[in-house]
């Protein structure tokens, strides 16, 4: 199971990281496009389309819908749940570290705003 999670994440990742496809969901997130809509904006062949749509299918972030010769896809945008998740446990991590900096620059800027000689006794 959390090898079957894994893949599902470096899909989702995968996915992502281009910066065409993400421009496609994009366009998804509105409504659903046929495959020559989707590559219409990128002046690209509806092969090279179709390439980045199934990348995005096993990724399990878009369906295609057949009808006749016409390819609908359509937006899942479920599986970008697991990736959110993901980072949220890595906003933590960085919350205690800027918690931690922020501690230590008022230390230095209340240090620096003390009079000089205050420490004498």
């Amino acid at each position: 199971m959390v090898n079957e999670q894994s893949e599902q994440l470096d899909a989702v990742f995968h996915a992502l990281a281009d910066p065409t496809r993400r421009a496609m969901l994009r366009n998804l997130a509105r409504e659903p496009h046929s495959v020559s809509d989707l590559a219409a904006p990128f002046a690209m062949s509806l092969v090279a389309a179709s390439k980045h749509i199934r990348v995005l299918e096993r990724a399990g972030l878009v369906r295609r819908q057949i009808t006749g010769r016409t390819h609908i896809c359509h937006l899942d945008a479920r599986p970008m749940h697991g990736g959110l998740e993901w980072m949220r446990h890595y906003e933590q991590y960085w919350h205690r570290s800027l918690d931690d900096l922020e501690t230590l620059l008022r230390a230095e800027d209340a240090a620096a705003q003390k009079p000089a000689g205050s420490d004498r006794k």
